[in-house]
């Protein structure tokens, strides 16, 4: 799955830090995406031995169980933003489609997606979205009844994401692009992202942190974050950008 994004709205790049990455020693106070590791020494020949528990949706997963692993996204319902009224709806390749293909090939999406050209190119984007393990759920964003904006909810902490940043169990992240230019730059971008990202932590009660990571060269992208309540956390290497690791916290939800 790439983790891209689209302009949404002008602001300055935020300043530069050190990236930094996961660990899963017994050491770091921080809960591996992996499980909890431990050892116990009570073993009766004197030996350690690696007490290895991984969480049930990594195991689903593993096992190729079809759990729900993004709370029924689709009974989610609409929200009123300060822009109207706002409604992920999951996707249908076979109406949805010729829209996504058109926004895709908009030069401002394409240099940040990376899915311009023929419309089998964005079919199977989508397509491996949608029969995959139920890590990601692929939505159109629908404000006041307009289809207007592409979005894929994922498990960042089973994503390959998680690979490159200390996730934390039930982290969600956030792609997006709004397909017009007329709704880039007005501070729809802002308040629709700070609107999902509320969504997510009221219906994901288990998810304490939501997460994203713009490619930094999207100044646009990085600005409208932060304006949503995120905050710039790290910079980090993916294999086809280098990113701007972006987190909302449920414990700070409503002082940023």
């Amino acid at each position: 799955m790439p983790s891209t994004d689209a302009t949404a709205e002008a602001g300055p790049a935020p300043a530069r830090q050190d990236s930094a990455g996961p660990r899963a020693d017994a050491t770091d106070p921080r809960p591996s995406p992996f499980g909890r590791f431990t050892v116990e020494d009570d073993d009766p020949d004197g030996e350690d031995t690696l007490d290895l528990q991984l969480p049930d949706d990594f195991l689903a997963l593993r096992a190729g169980a079809t759990a729900d692993l993004l709370g029924r996204l689709a009974t989610w319902g609409p929200v009123a933003t300060p822009v109207g009224s706002f409604q992920l709806v999951p996707l249908r390749v076979d109406q949805d489609l010729p829209l996504v293909h058109r926004w895709m090939n908009d030069p401002a999406v394409a240099d940040f997606w990376g899915l311009a050209g023929p419309r089998k190119r964005t079919e199977d984007h989508l397509r491996a979205q949608l029969h995959g393990d139920g890590r990601c759920t692929p939505c159109l964003g629908v404000l006041d009844g307009i289809p207007m904006s592409y979005w894929e909810i994922y498990r960042a902490d089973l994503d390959p994401l998680a690979r490159h940043y200390p996730a934390r169990p039930h982290d969600t992240g956030i792609h997006l692009l709004f397909g017009e230019a007329a709704d880039r730059g007005r501070g729809r971008g802002s308040a629709l992202l700070r609107a999902v990202a509320d969504l997510i932590l009221d219906r994901r009660p288990t998810c304490a942190r939501v997460v994203a990571e713009p490619d930094l060269r999207n100044t646009p992208s990085v600005a409208a974050f932060l304006s949503a309540g995120f905050r710039f956390a790290a910079e980090v290497d993916l294999p086809d950008k280098r990113a701007a690791l972006m987190i909302r916290d449920r414990v700070l939800r409503d002082v940023l």
